[in-house]
């Protein structure tokens, strides 16, 4: 996923306009230039779907879908370069598609420079399959890097970094990609790791909050990155994580909202009803670097939601990208003209950029996360209620017909006349006879007895029953893959004006 950014208009213009009860009355001139504004906005319109014609993005919400999606909501020209063409995302378990090589990435993007379109303000870039690829993606944000300091505007381009490499502990990717990462995130504006990209990046491992705060330090010494979210936090020591928190610290893998009920530790289950229940939360942490490259550390901490969500990570790095820069556009002492928009060193940690885009950023999607799940029960009731329904359906059918395959009158072979049992076999279209009157294939299962023939068709019977089920769960879990994508363009409200409830906290750094 690569995203590129224009901003033609500040942010703080993007606020919705107090309603008008009445049009004011306009001259003949108003009203001329008002339909040639019209007109103007109607040939853009047709422009732009002839342009979406040509873009091809993966079905649903996720990756660029969704990346581009939300930074378009709030303001940003966005041009979408797909790193991935596939049919839907991964977590249907089947897609089609392919992945674009580093050449494709570069050929696209020579293209946008020579129609002079390659005058951007930010950079998005995501999942990118392979490292021949992901060095053409971070020689275009060191070229877009380059220019800004060639026309002495450091602050004029920002380049937002999710190095996706794996998770709880595996890799997604190969193995030759994590170098490359290692080479490309100084030149990184802003880096979104969850936990396991963090370690593979700072060669921390994290077990506990000193060791998270050594990780995201070595991060800013080593490589001098300025902004950093870690966007999985998972502490298996629960005191520990009290401890350094004021509230309950997730142990989930995932930090932005979307997590199981929490396991009850056996202290909890020994005190029984006792003890109010607690209040499963997640966490991401963030830091800024000073001049000196240490840590400036914040925690936000929000409730989880009992609920899979798919395309949230794409969600929250669009958001980042958008929000920091509002943020900086908010401060005032002229951070827009700093190179990577670093804050002096007497700025709180409390109100820095970062931790104000976070904060509006984890408000975002809480909401759209939270209204999505209240749908998604629904809908995965009724998915699974017309799965079950249809599986019924076909066991009965199966124990109906039988499937016996030699074309028995029942599933045991035998037909039932006046009382009289003949375990004779029947004859029917798929069997011929041969010259000498015999059933054709018939001979040899005559030789066998009885219960060996129940035997095979009650095998035969139980293997289709087991493929049955095998894709009535297939089916069940492609709808649900569905019902777990986010659903944006009903909940705009909650992407343009969140209501801020989860503060940042200081964070001590040893």
């Amino acid at each position: 996923m690569l995203s590129l950014g224009k901003f033609p208009i500040y942010l703080q213009a993007l606020r919705r306009p107090p309603p008008m009860t009445t049009r004011p009355a306009e001259s003949q001139l108003d009203k001329t230039r008002r339909d040639e504004r019209e007109q103007d906005q109607r040939r853009k319109k047709r422009r732009i779907a002839k342009h979406r014609l040509t873009c091809i993005l993966p079905s649903r919400y996720v990756g660029n879908k969704i990346a581009v999606f939300s930074m378009q909501s709030l303001g940003c020209d966005v041009a979408a370069l797909n790193t991935v063409q596939f049919s839907n995302h991964t977590g249907y378990r089947q897609f089609t598609g392919t992945r674009v090589s580093a050449s494709e990435i570069t050929d696209l993007y020579r293209g946008l420079k020579q129609s002079y379109l390659d005058d951007f303000d930010m950079m998005l870039s995501g999942y990118v399959p392979g490292a021949p690829a992901l060095e053409a993606v971070g020689e275009i944000a060191k070229e877009l890097k380059e220019k800004a300091q060639a026309r002495g505007k450091p602050g004029s381009f920002f380049w937002v970094l999710d190095p996706v490499m794996g998770d709880n502990g595996s890799l997604y990717v190969a193995q030759d990609v994590v170098p490359v990462y290692k080479g490309l995130v100084k030149y990184a504006d802003l880096i979104l790791p969850n936990q396991f990209e963090a370690e593979l990046l700072s060669e921390v491992k994290i077990v506990d909050m000193p060791s998270l705060t050594r990780a995201i330090s070595v991060l800013h010494e080593r490589y001098a990155i300025p902004h950093i979210i870690i966007t999985s936090v998972s502490l298996p020591d629960a005191s520990t994580a009290s401890a350094a928190f004021p509230s309950t610290v997730s142990s989930a893998p995932n930090s932005v909202p979307g997590s199981s009920a929490p396991t009850p530790t056996p202290q909890e289950e020994g005190q029984g009803q006792s003890q109010p229940p607690r209040t499963k939360t997640l966490s991401v942490v963030g830091s800024t670097m000073t001049s000196a490259r240490q840590p400036r550390a914040f925690q936000i901490s929000f409730p989880a939601i009992d609920c899979y969500f798919s395309g949230t990570g794409d969600m929250f790095s669009a958001l980042m990208l958008v929000r920091m820069r509002e943020a900086v556009y908010n401060t005032e002492g002229g951070l827009t003209e700093r190179e990577s928009w670093l804050s002096e060193d007497n700025v709180d940690v409390l109100d820095l950029p970062l931790a104000k885009a976070a904060e509006k950023v984890l408000a975002s999607m809480h909401e759209v996360l939270t209204k999505t799940a209240e749908g998604m029960k629904g809908r995965v009731q009724r998915v699974k209620g017309f799965v079950d329904e249809q599986l019924q359906r076909e066991k009965g059918k199966t124990m109906t017909d039988g499937v016996d395959g030699y074309g028995y009158a029942n599933g045991h072979g035998t037909t039932v006349q006046d009382g009289h049992v003949d375990k004779k076999p029947r004859l029917d279209s798929k069997q011929t006879t041969t010259t000498n009157g015999n059933i054709d294939g018939v001979e040899d299962r005559e030789n066998k007895t009885e219960d060996e023939r129940i035997k095979e068709e009650e095998d035969q019977r139980r293997k289709q029953v087991e493929k049955e089920e095998v894709d009535a769960k297939k089916r069940l879990h492609l709808m649900k893959s569905k019902a777990a994508e986010l659903r944006l363009v009903r909940h705009l409200d909650s992407l343009r004006h969140p209501k801020v409830e989860f503060r940042a906290r200081r964070i001590e750094c040893s």
